[in-house]
């Protein structure tokens, strides 16, 4: 069968190749992929900046943002032959930390997790793969245009699930959210925050084309100035910054409600030096209540949370989120420089 491959921390080195087919262990689905969603992780993968493969192997199976079909199940999985599945990324630790051990592996205490794709398991990136039982998430059929999605939108579900709990320490009634960011999680936090009934705005730096478009039909309120002149309008309570631009963080740290939520889900690149005045922002979280904290990966539950809000959504507007699909056989296009896409998909 084929698979999209590639050398850890060798650039340039992603390849479609011949593999050997998965044999299906005990307790594991054997799943047909249908698609693949790629993302910055990958591409900063095939940029050999980091990634590791499986021990004693020299090529990694790219490929973290599942989806596939069920060929074969175990009796007494849950699951049957073409029943539509999405593979769960982190794997815990082999000697679990106290979060691992209680199924939070996303929030992984050691760092000695594993991920598909990613960190030391090969990924869904292949004609064919195997996923446990228990790290499988059924689909609502009528998703398999779209439940490649799932995997975003479960770390957005993980987000929100945060961002209320850490509201809930006292009173929490937020009304209005600004999202940082129109990409793939941006517009999903906007849509998770629609589904809440909040009033949304989200702002990125493109002017025209799909992703106004796209959160001008959640209802949202689409912006290309600042965060500053959004806030002028109506400080947000929630922020969910979605873009690692350093600039922005300050900005909505400086620039949201009294008891504010930022939640950081955008990776900031290093190397980059700002000025900024840490006794005031100190002071202005202190005495605001306000809550900084990031959110990355996500468990089961989050998965199912995510499944659930893909389903309440308009199936029309989510597959226009997927603004290239490509074979296989060009899967290196999704690698390559430029373009505008909000998110490109690989058939596989």
């Amino acid at each position: 069968m084929r698979a999209l491959t590639v050398v850890p921390q060798q650039a340039g080195s992603v390849r479609v190749r011949e593999v050997e087919a998965p044999v299906a262990g005990e307790g594991e689905l054997l799943v047909d992929g249908v698609a693949l969603g790629i993302c910055g992780t990958d591409q900063e993968i095939a940029r050999g900046e980091y990634g590791s493969a499986p021990p004693g192997e020299e090529h990694l199976i790219l490929g973290h943002e599942s989806l596939g079909r069920v060929r074969q199940a175990p009796q007494g999985s849950g699951f049957t032959p073409g029943d539509l599945v999405v593979g769960v990324v982190r794997r815990p630790d082999p000697e679990p930390c106290g979060a691992c051990a209680r199924g939070e592996f996303d929030m992984c205490r050691n760092g000695r997790f594993t991920e598909r794709g990613i960190k030391e398991i090969h990924g869904y990136g292949s004609q064919q793969w195997t996923v446990a039982a228990d790290y499988a998430v059924k689909l609502d059929p009528a998703l398999e245009r779209v439940g490649v999605l799932l995997e975003t939108a479960s770390v957005v579900a993980k987000a929100w699930e945060q961002i209320e709990r850490i509201g809930g320490r006292a009173w929490f009634e937020p009304r209005r959210l600004l999202v940082t960011g129109a990409g793939p999680i941006g517009l999903l936090a906007a849509l998770l925050g629609v589904q809440r009934g909040l009033d949304v705005h989200v702002l990125d730096r493109v002017e025209t084309g799909t992703k106004p478009q796209l959160v001008a039909d959640l209802g949202a309120t689409y912006h290309t100035g600042s965060i500053a002149d959004i806030a002028a309008k109506g400080e947000p309570d929630v922020v969910i910054e979605a873009t690692g631009a350093s600039s922005l963080i300050l900005d909505a740290l400086a620039h949201n409600a009294h008891y504010g939520i930022v939640c950081l889900t955008g990776l900031s690149s290093s190397g980059r030096k700002l000025s900024i005045d840490a006794g005031e922002l100190n002071r202005e979280i202190v005495l605001e209540n306000d809550a900084l904290f990031g959110s990355v990966n996500a468990n089961l539950r989050h998965y199912e949370l995510a499944a659930h809000a893909l389903a309440r959504a308009d199936r029309s507007w989510l597959e226009r989120m997927i603004t290239r699909r490509l074979p296989l056989d060009r899967a290196h296009e999704a690698f390559e420089p430029g373009g505008e896409d909000v998110k490109t998909v690989i058939d596989l």
